[in-house]
């Protein structure tokens, strides 16, 4: 009895692991949920077209990301703009968080959008050219 339950306890943490390297190799094949290292050895190490166009498709996706909290915030914004206190309120009032937000949103869109720019341009046929 107790072996039956070792053997079954082993098979389960087995499968449970193959199934996490397999869910790990098929992000990592289609590129989703990059973590910040190997979007900087990806950079690094790019010297092919296509390595550019997924870069550039990355910086597209999270500008996208970006703009959408930012509208999100600032809705948010306006919204408790309409019930500010006296000047007597502490700060950080909650208009002044979701403004923060609204700003440090735009400033991170806007560094995905200078990215996504860069690597598009290398990415076309004609920048390999012309750097070499």
């Amino acid at each position: 009895m107790t072996r039956n339950r070792f053997t079954t306890w082993i098979l389960s943490l087995a499968f449970a692991g193959v199934g996490s390297v397999q869910g790990a190799a098929a992000s990592a094949e289609t590129g989703d949920h990059q973590t910040q290292t190997q979007l900087k050895q990806l950079a690094r190490d790019a010297h092919a077209p296509e390595q550019y166009k997924s870069l550039a498709n990355y910086y597209g996706e999270r500008q996208k990301d970006y703009l959408q909290k930012a509208a999100d915030e600032k809705i948010e914004w306006a919204r408790r703009s309409q019930n500010v206190t006296g000047i007597l309120a502490k700060y950080p009032r909650p208009v002044d968080s979701a403004r923060n937000l609204y700003e440090y949103y735009m400033t991170r869109a806007s560094e995905a959008g200078t990215l996504e720019a860069k690597y598009t341009r290398l990415a076309a046929p004609d920048a390999l050219v012309n750097a070499q």
